[in-house]
C-alpha cells in the first residue's frame, strides 16, 4: 500500500518566496526583506509572480517526502524529473527476505490475471532467495580459501550476493525513498503526472503529494495539478475529454484543504 508523508519543508515557504520576489522588484536590503510581509502582501507577491510567469523565486521553497509501498517501475519514472533529490532503499545492501510487490489495479480486477501474477511473484521471490544463497555460499567458500576468517568472509559474501541476485527482481518489487523537490519542480511534476494520461501509480503518488503541499503553500500551488486545471489541455487528440471533471476534482481538493 502506497504511503506518502510530507516530512519536512521550508519554514514559511510562501513568505520566503515573497521575500525573494521582493528583492527582484525593489531596492530593499537583505535585512529588510521580511519586513511588512503580511499574509495579504505575501499572497499579492505570489499572485503577481504567477501572472508574470516569473517562476524562479519559488525555487527557494523546498518540500521533502517520505514514500513507501511503490514499485521500481515508479522509481524509473520519478527519477526522470531532474531537479529533485532522491534517497532510495538499496537492493544491493538490503536483502529482500520479505519480498513485497505492487499489484497493478488492472491485474487485480481480473481473477485469472491476478492468479498468474501472484504465482509469478512467488516464483520470483523463490528464485531470488535461492540465487542469493547460492552466491553467498560460493563467495564465502572462495574468500575462506583465500584466507579470510569465516565470519568476515560470510559478511562480505552476503553483500556480493545481493549485488547480483537483484538482477532477477521484477519491476513490481516494492521500494521506498525520500524525495526532495523545490516548488517549481513540484509544479512541473504535478503538471505532467497528475494528468490522466500519466501511468496510474505515479499519478496516484502525484495526487497524494499535491494534497500534502497545497495546505502548506496554497498560493504557490494555486494553479497546480494537471495542465487542464489552469488552462487548455495540451494533449490534443489524446485528451481524455474530462476537463470539467478534473477541474472539479482539484477544486474540491483545494476547498477541502481550506476548511
Amino acid at each position: 500500500m502506497m504511503t506518502v508523508r510530507l516530512i519536512a519543508h521550508t519554514p514559511e515557504p510562501e513568505k520566503v518566496v515573497a521575500a525573494a520576489a521582493k528583492l527582484c522588484y525593489s531596492d530593499a536590503h537583505i535585512t529588510d526583506l521580511l519586513d511588512g510581509l503580511t499574509e495579504e502582501k505575501t499572497a499579492k507577491f505570489l499572485t503577481m509572480l504567477s501572472d508574470l510567469g516569473h517562476a524562479s523565486p519559488i525555487e527557494h521553497a523546498s518540500f521533502t517526502f517520505g514514500i513507501e509501498g511503490v514499485s521500481r517501475t515508479l522509481l524509473a519514472q520519478i527519477t526522470r524529473h531532474r531537479i529533485a533529490s532522491f534517497s532510495v532503499q538499496s537492493q544491493r545492501y538490503v536483502r529482500l527476505d520479505d519480498f513485497r510487490y505492487v499489484v497493478p489495479p488492472e491485474i487485480e480486477a481480473i481473477p485469472e490475471a491476478k492468479e498468474a501474477f501472484l504465482a509469478s511473484m512467488e516464483e520470483d521471490a523463490r528464485r531470488y532467495l535461492d540465487l542469493a544463497h547460492k552466491l553467498e555460499e560460493g563467495h564465502t567458500a572462495r574468500l575462506m580459501a583465500e584466507g579470510m576468517p569465516e565470519k568476515q568472509a560470510r559478511a562480505k559474501a552476503s553483500k556480493q550476493a545481493n549485488e547480483d541476485a537483484r538482477f532477477v527482481l521484477p519491476n513490481a518489487c516494492e521500494t521506498k525513498m525520500v524525495v526532495t523537490m523545490n516548488a517549481r519542480s513540484l509544479q512541473n511534476f504535478f503538471h505532467l503526472r497528475c494528468c490522466s494520461r500519466a501511468q496510474w501509480e505515479i499519478r496516484e503518488l502525484a495526487e497524494k503529494m499535491f494534497e500534502l503541499v497545497y495546505p502548506v503553500a496554497p498560493h504557490i500551488f494555486a494553479k497546480s495539478g494537471p495542465a487542464c486545471v489552469s488552462g487548455p489541455c495540451p494533449e490534443g487528440k489524446m485528451c481524455c475529454g474530462k476537463t470539467a471533471e478534473v477541474r472539479a476534482k482539484y477544486a474540491a481538493i483545494k476547498e477541502g484543504a481550506a476548511v
